[in-house]
């Protein structure tokens, strides 16, 4: 039954054309070209995204994360963070989780934080448990139709983006995002 599972999600990232992280790091240069390109991507194609990037203090971006796993599961990614139109410094995200899933997928995400308070509790952290400190809200497609500038009241908003592959299931997961200087 695994053996099957297993080949049947080598055969999906295959097929949408999927990679596992690699043991090698993605430069700054290819952080900072990843991340700029997915910014201006997220923000022409939706426009909650646009109505948050304009009251944001900050923008953290990780074009490409990429998960995987068969009841456990990992997932790793590596970004930008933008404040107005300066990169000020450059995070991963590394997750694992546990429970009933099986899949591999890819996608990028952004975090719009929306006070300094917030900011700097991400500036200043060893490392941001999901969860733990400022308050986040993930913004799905529904969340668009009741969202103005007097509903934010958040200090974090997330926007999920060009997701591809097929992770399914249901899991706990504990997200940690890290400064990192990459070379």
């Amino acid at each position: 039954m695994q053996k099957s599972i297993a080949t049947l999600c080598s055969i999906v990232a295959l097929a949408l054309g999927l990679s596992l992280p690699t043991a090698k790091a993605l430069t700054r240069e290819e952080i900072q070209t990843q991340s700029i390109k997915a910014l201006h991507k997220l923000l022409d194609q939706n426009p909650t995204a646009q109505a948050l990037a304009g009251r944001a203090v900050g923008i953290l971006v990780f074009p490409k994360i990429v998960k995987g796993g068969f009841i456990v599961a990992g997932q790793f990614g590596e970004g930008a963070l933008f404040q107005g139109n300066m990169i000020t410094g450059y995070y991963s995200t590394a997750a694992a989780s546990i429970g009933y899933q099986a899949g591999l997928e890819r996608y990028g995400y952004a975090l719009f934080f929306m006070n300094q308070k917030a900011l700097e509790y991400l500036q200043k952290s060893n490392g941001w448990s999901l969860g733990a400190g400022p308050s986040l809200v993930v913004v799905d497609k529904g969340f668009a139709k009741t969202f103005s500038t007097s509903t934010m009241k958040s200090d974090v908003y997330a926007c999920v983006f060009s997701e591809k592959g097929l992770m399914g299931g249901i899991g706990v997961q504990g997200q940690k995002i890290t400064r990192i200087h990459p070379r």
